[in-house]
Formats: C-alpha cells, sequence, structure tokens
C-alpha cells in the first residue's frame, strides 16, 4: 500500500494525521494509569496508520462516541474508530470492522428483570450514554421502555444508580467493571447487539482515501496486528472481525 500525493493531501491535510480517539469506550481506548495518556487498541491502529503513510500521528481524545463521532464529521479530525451505524454513515466512510464487541443489560440484584425480552416494557427506563452506537440503535429499537441519556458511556452506571432507573445500557466490559466497583448489581445473560467496530474516514475525503482505509484494515486483521493489540492490552469480551474483501 503505497502512499502518493493525493491519499496524503486525503488524510492529512494539515501535514499531520489527526485520529479520533474514544476513552468513553474501553474497548477501543483508556488512559494510562501513571501518565493520563491515551492507549489502546484504536491508538496501535492510528499509530501503524501514521507510521505506514509516513506523517506525524495527533492523537485528538475525547470522552463519548458523540463527540469523536461529530470531530471526524466535521473534519475536525481525519480518521476516527466508531460502531458501524447508518446514521453515522452519512457523512464518514466505514471500513468493515475490525473488532466486534457486546452490547448488553446492566439491573440490579433485587430487580424483577432476569432476561433480554423483558426490558422492552412500558414504565421501565433504560439508561445509555449520549451519541454511544448503543443509544442511535436503542433509540430504534425500543418501543415500550423510555430512553435516558447519560453524558458519556462512562457515566451511564452512575446516572442509573442516582436516578434509580431500572436498566444501564452499554459495552459489556464497562458495565462489568461498574457492577464490581458498586456492588449489587448483575449483568442481564446475552447482548442485546453485536457492535461492529471499525475505523471511518470522512466522505468529503474521496473513495481513494476510503479504500485505502479499508485495505488497511483488513491487512492488519490478516497479519494479526488486531489480535496482538487485543492481547497485549489485556482485552476480553471481542474478537477480531472476520476477514472481509478490501473495495477495489
Amino acid at each position: 500500500m503505497k502512499t502518493d500525493h493525493e491519499l496524503l493531501d486525503a488524510f492529512a491535510p494539515t501535514g499531520t494525521l489527526r485520529a479520533s480517539i474514544n476513552l468513553g469506550n474501553p474497548i477501543l481506548a483508556n488512559s494510562h494509569p501513571d501518565t493520563g495518556a491515551p492507549r489502546g487498541v484504536s491508538v496501535d491502529l492510528a499509530t501503524e496508520l501514521a507510521r505506514r503513510l509516513d506523517v506525524r500521528l495527533e492523537l485528538v481524545v475525547f470522552k463519548s462516541a458523540g463527540e469523536s463521532v461529530n470531530a471526524v464529521a466535521a473534519e475536525q479530525a481525519d480518521v476516527g474508530f466508531f460502531a458501524i451505524d447508518p446514521l453515522r454513515g452519512e457523512q464518514i466512510a466505514f471500513t468493515a470492522p475490525y473488532v466486534v464487541i457486546e452490547g448488553a443489560y446492566l439491573v440490579r440484584d433485587d430487580s424483577p428483570i432476569t432476561r433480554m425480552e423483558e426490558v422492552d416494557r412500558a414504565g421501565q427506563r433504560v439508561v445509555v450514554g449520549k451519541g454511544s452506537a448503543y443509544d442511535l440503535y436503542l433509540t430504534r429499537e425500543i418501543k415500550h421502555a423510555e430512553l435516558f441519556r447519560a453524558p458519556t458511556s462512562p457515566a451511564v452506571v452512575d446516572t442509573f444508580v442516582k436516578e434509580n432507573m431500572e436498566v444501564a445500557a452499554g459495552v459489556k466490559q464497562q458495565l462489568q467493571a461498574d457492577a464490581q466497583r458498586l456492588g449489587g448489581l448483575r449483568l442481564l445473560d446475552g447482548h442485546f447487539m453485536l457492535i461492529r467496530q471499525a475505523m471511518g474516514v470522512p466522505k468529503r475525503r474521496g473513495a481513494k482515501a476510503s479504500a485505502y482505509l479499508a485495505a488497511f484494515v483488513e491487512a492488519m486483521k490478516k497479519s494479526g496486528f488486531v489480535a496482538e493489540a487485543l492481547a497485549r492490552h489485556k482485552i476480553q469480551g471481542a474478537a477480531v472481525a472476520p476477514l472481509e474483501a478490501a473495495p477495489r
């Protein structure tokens, strides 16, 4: 995958590749406990993409998926890492997914809710991170329960507890960590959605840029780069997405 001036102009019009990093999803990235620097699978992929393009990398860090998406859609960042969603796809050209993760529900230990199918019922309130993949999905799918939006995905469980709501929805690993931190909470078995995490570039950057990024993601999966990054960052509950044919 050789770079050329057209590609460089598409990916790094400022001379630097600005990668939008979402700290609201621990599968993708989090902060180093000592330095506070962002780290994770998405940071590793951004670093490798910049290396291949032979440009400097700047990490543009956000606390929520919605902010991260908006930055790329507004071209305040050049690439990003998001769950694939039709609404986001209006402005962002997605690659195939590089990992697949689970969206889960959390309830209190004494909740009468025991199965996924019991969540979408009148009178029940489901808390979700504003602008997250779960928010977009549940906005379309929930018919009877009421959705409430926490400012960010990491704030979902604290909002759920503080406001005494019935269900929290989000990344399974985040919910598990919050349940251990707070106690008295349990995950429902299964998942309400499988989230396909992909890379994306603003559609206005052109077909050549989106094709290059798609091929890059497939190469990262095929080479074992993504699997090694998941292992290195001790990520559980996320699987490397199957290979897909890159656009020609």
